[in-house]
């Protein structure tokens, strides 16, 4: 399978190596030239990355619009008491004004301490490891140990108002699968005509997929995975998959399959099976098949 797997995964990525192959929020990211911006507006657009693809993309260009032309700037310079206002009636889905400006002040924290977000991943970041699961915990738990006062205040943390910020920050030792921050790093450590290459200190080999409702749909289809429950094992399973197709660059297969996914292509668990899918061949769909009840079902 694995011969027949390759290029046509392949094939499938190159279709889709372009910077407008898919509506995206990698797109808002593109528009800025430096480095130092790409970061800022690559990790606000990560971390609210979930929900419809409308509604992520309207939430991230508020939050962009209101740093301005420069992000980076303006998250060093970004004090929460003076700023935080502007945020106030921010809402995407259960995520507040309060969480996103807990947000920006720990990244201005980061800058302070490393001079960039990729340096305080790094400080937890080891090649030696087998992916960047540890370096994401060291990440998550050091950033939530830095100074949130000035946003909840002392009777807010008390309360612990701090898991608004929290869910940016989640853990693989947690069983999460971590998708944003794998998506984030994604486009910061990998560099095509799609993502962004910003970072020099992380492998493209210890990187995880970010895992979605898409990429499990496909990746089951193609059995990429022995799991049926979402969370950090079916992330680290998919991956190793993919490693066997391209050891050095395991999730270049992600935005492919993600987007074919999203496309309704993938027959997995569907009535249509593989009719209209690019993967035909190499996949197993299965039609989803219903249950006779012997009493009618009442209308939920």
């Amino acid at each position: 399978m694995t011969s027949l797997l390759k290029p046509t995964l392949d094939r499938l990525y190159g279709e889709f190596n372009y910077p407008d192959s898919a509506i995206d929020p990698i797109q808002i990211v593109r528009r800025f030239e430096r480095g130092d911006d790409r970061e800022v507006v690559g990790f606000c657009a990560s971390a609210l990355a979930f929900g419809r693809v409308a509604s992520v993309l309207q939430s991230v260009e508020r939050v962009v619009g209101m740093m301005g032309g420069r992000p980076a700037a303006y998250v060093r310079s970004f004090d929460p008491r003076r700023d935080g206002a502007a945020f106030g009636d921010f809402v995407h889905r259960w995520t507040r004004g309060r969480d996103v400006v807990a947000l920006i002040w720990l990244m201005k924290q980061m800058l302070d301490r490393s001079g960039s977000i990729e340096g305080f991943f790094a400080d937890g970041y080891r090649a030696a490891a087998a992916d960047v699961g540890p370096a994401i915990d060291s990440f998550s738990s050091r950033a939530l140990a830095l100074d949130l006062r000035a946003v909840y205040g002392r009777a807010g943390l008390a309360r612990g108002r701090t898991r608004g910020v929290g869910f940016f920050f989640p853990r693989s030792s947690s069983g999460s699968a971590c998708k944003r921050l794998n998506l984030f790093l994604r486009w910061m450590v990998r560099r095509d005509a799609l993502d962004l290459g910003v970072w020099s200190r992380v492998s493209t080999a210890s990187l995880v997929v970010p895992l979605d409702t898409h990429v499990i749909r496909v990746g089951r289809c193609l059995r990429l995975t022995r799991y049926a429950s979402p969370g950090w094992a079916m992330a680290r399973d998919i991956t190793e998959s993919l490693r066997r197709l391209d050891p050095v660059d395991p999730v270049k297969y992600d935005f492919a399959l993600c987007h074919l996914g999203m496309m309704s292509a993938c027959g997995f668990n569907r009535a249509q099976k593989d009719s209209q899918c690019p993967l035909r061949g190499v996949c197993r769909p299965r039609a989803r098949t219903r249950r006779r009840s012997r009493r009618p079902s009442a209308r939920r």
